[in-house]
């Protein structure tokens, strides 16, 4: 196994790269105008559409009877969190690194007849990323998830994060729809945008003892991936998909908030 110091060592160097501007430009550039990969069909001056189109009919639709699964794990998680604190830390990691890999194939790929075999190129590079990052954190174990007090303000992660988590909306008319059974039934435990706002709402609580590289770089992607649903949502389709535009904005605040909390860590 490789020596404490030089784990420490490895980390540092993380926490430093990840917050040097080119790495940052880097990051946009390949989540923003990284090209999507096709089989057939492919026109670059349709590069959004084909992209909409791809993510509308990913792979994550084919996976149904795993919903609940991936809905009682973060349950069954986040009270294990609240009772065990740092027992259960490298788990929770762990799971977080599996969850990302699971979006990056789920999410950034899909399979039709419109386009073949597909690829949401930018998405699944970073997300593929992401995932690298919290298998590191279940290895150094940076986190300290011990319960400390916190002022009440703190807390107002907690009900976006629920929010985003429940994702209250018909599938089908995506109009508001607050069904409990939601909270176990639904595709959210299978996806980025309303993961990411449960994981790094879970990271903020604990700040500044976590570890800030992962952070960064989960924030900054739930950052770009936010941007351009609420572009779609309230710009391109507001009069269909205004609701789930609002069901984003979770992400988009917690990860903005996250990311300006992982800046002002100094190591």
């Amino acid at each position: 196994m490789m020596k404490k110091e030089n784990l420490e060592k490895i980390q540092g160097t993380l926490e430093l790269i990840t917050r040097k501007w080119w790495f940052l430009v880097l990051f946009i550039l390949i989540g923003t105008i990284t090209p999507p990969i096709v089989t057939k069909g492919f026109d670059p001056s349709k590069t959004g559409e084909i992209i909409s189109y791809m993510l509308q009919n990913s792979l994550i639709k084919f996976c149904s009877p795993l919903y609940p699964v991936f809905k009682i794990i973060p349950i069954v998680l986040v009270f294990a969190l609240i009772l065990f604190g740092n027992q259960i830390g490298r788990i929770f990691s762990l799971y977080g690194g599996i969850t990302y890999i699971l979006f990056a194939f789920l999410q950034s790929i899909a399979i039709t007849d419109k386009y073949g075999f597909g690829i949401v190129t930018g998405n699944f590079i970073l997300m593929i990323l992401v995932a690298i990052f919290w298998f590191w954190e279940a290895s150094v174990n940076k986190n300290n998830l011990t319960p400390q007090k916190l002022p009440i303000i703190r807390y107002w992660i907690v009900p976006l994060a629920f929010l985003a988590f429940w994702y209250p909306v018909n599938l089908e008319s995506m109009k508001p729809d607050f069904n409990l059974s939601y909270l176990f039934t639904n595709p959210a435990g299978l996806a980025f945008c309303t993961m990411t706002p449960v994981y790094l709402g879970i990271l903020t609580l604990y700040y500044p003892k976590v570890n800030i590289a992962t952070l960064r770089v989960t924030s900054l992607l739930g950052i770009i991936i936010g941007f351009w649903n609420i572009v779609v949502n309230f710009l391109i389709k507001p009069d269909i998909l205004w609701w789930n535009g609002v069901l984003h904005l979770p992400l988009v605040f917690i990860s903005i908030y996250a990311f300006i909390l992982s800046l002002r860590h100094n190591r």
